[in-house]
């Protein structure tokens, strides 16, 4: 018989009943370090007094209108990340996957305003992931994703990333932009290089083509930068926001320039819940701590910490790891093997982790995490790789 709830996650047989920072607790008070933030989400970790005072505040004001009517907190927001970014509009979503949509409509509408409706093709990277709606699962092209999805949505081409020759070859007339993550999240914490990336550019202003950016894991403040191009100084023209901007209420966005922005007009695009004020009023609360001087330096020095805590694990446990990667608060565990023994035996010594393509193992901590946590995952993860190396002489 099925569950109430439909079946389509594998849960792992944990309930957490608080959070406070970067920890979590069951029922029983049993404390677990949490390094997947809700698969990057919980930027300012769990109970955030600033998030939550703001949240009671609006709730008990007024939750939603739609957007028939103005929203002041949504101006403020959008006003707010136009003068902080390359963008010059707005659009605001409920998640990441209804951003990267939003940023294939604005891509294919910027053509059709232009005169040119015959260019609607994204090149792609392979092991992209950009969301789960069928648009987004065949932007991503991942067999694993579209496996009883088919046939795939058509207008998008796959090419390896970080391949600069193969982008140029699968460029045709069709072709309208370039979508990639600039630092692989679910593919396995796979950062692209700056080259790559001023290459990329390059490409789309030479053929005319939008240059679409994914930062929906990799954006508002991950890496230490607010977006993690800026740390290549390469500018998009479009670029897709959630997880963090929200530290867990569900809010996205797609940003865009007003030239790229072209077609996006009244009635063309839309959302009931996107952007309403009680999301608006959590956006500009998160928006409000990470642009506070000193926090993103904050985040390049906790991420400048953990990676060099886990290159010494992974030098001194190479039959369990590989390498380690990744910028700032973002960082993948290649392991050498099947990465799940490491993920179960790091949540039975009470750190919370997450799976990545490429046998790795993510770490995504809060990005309010300190030198005590980094260095508590550290050790837990040191514990781990030596409890795991036993087993192995073991068999």
């Amino acid at each position: 018989m099925i569950s109430a709830v439909m079946p389509t996650y594998g849960r792992i047989d944990i309930a957490f009943d608080r959070g406070e920072g970067a920890y979590l607790f069951t029922a029983d008070g049993t404390r677990y370090l949490d390094f997947t933030s809700g698969i990057g989400v919980v930027s300012l970790g769990h109970a955030h007094p600033k998030l939550a005072a703001v949240v009671a505040a609006q709730a008990a004001k007024l939750w939603h209108t739609s957007n028939m009517f103005h929203i002041p907190g949504q101006e403020r927001l959008a006003e707010r990340l136009v003068a902080n970014t390359f963008a010059d509009t707005v659009f605001f979503t409920n998640s990441g996957a209804e951003a990267v949509e939003c940023g294939i409509k604005t891509v294919r509408a910027h053509f059709d305003a232009v005169g040119d409706p015959g260019r609607y093709r994204i090149i792609c990277a392979n092991q992209a992931f950009h969301g789960r709606t069928l648009a987004t699962i065949s932007a991503g092209g991942q067999d694993k994703l579209l496996k009883g999805f088919e046939p795939a949505v058509d207008g998008f081409d796959h090419v390896g990333f970080g391949n600069l020759n193969e982008t140029r070859a699968a460029i045709t007339d069709q072709t309208a932009a370039i979508l990639i993550e600039p630092i692989q999240g679910e593919g396995g914490i796979r950062p692209a290089a700056e080259d790559y990336l001023h290459g990329l550019r390059e490409i789309a202003d030479e053929y005319g083509l939008l240059l679409f950016f994914d930062e929906v894991q990799c954006g508002m403040g991950r890496t230490g930068k607010l977006f993690a191009h800026e740390w290549a100084g390469v500018a998009p023209d479009v670029m897709a926001v959630a997880k963090g901007i929200g530290s867990g209420f569900p809010v996205g966005c797609c940003l865009a320039t007003e030239h790229a922005a072209k077609g996006m007009v009244a009635g063309t695009h839309g959302s009931t819940y996107g952007g309403n004020p009680l999301a608006m009023a959590v956006g500009n609360a998160v928006l409000d701590v990470i642009l506070e001087n000193g926090f993103l330096e904050h985040v390049v020095a906790m991420g400048a910490r953990l990676m060099s805590g886990l290159e010494a694990i992974v030098a001194a446990h190479p039959a369990v790891l590989a390498e380690a990667r990744g910028r700032g608060l973002m960082v993948g565990l290649a392991c050498t093997d099947d990465p799940k023994p490491l993920i179960a035996k790091l949540r039975e010594n009470r750190l919370l982790t997450v799976a990545g393509g490429g046998n790795v193992v993510r770490l995504l901590p809060p990005l309010i995490s300190g030198e005590t946590e980094i260095d508590a995952a550290l050790e837990i993860i040191d514990d781990s790789c030596t409890q795991l190396g036993k087993l192995g002489e073991g068999t």
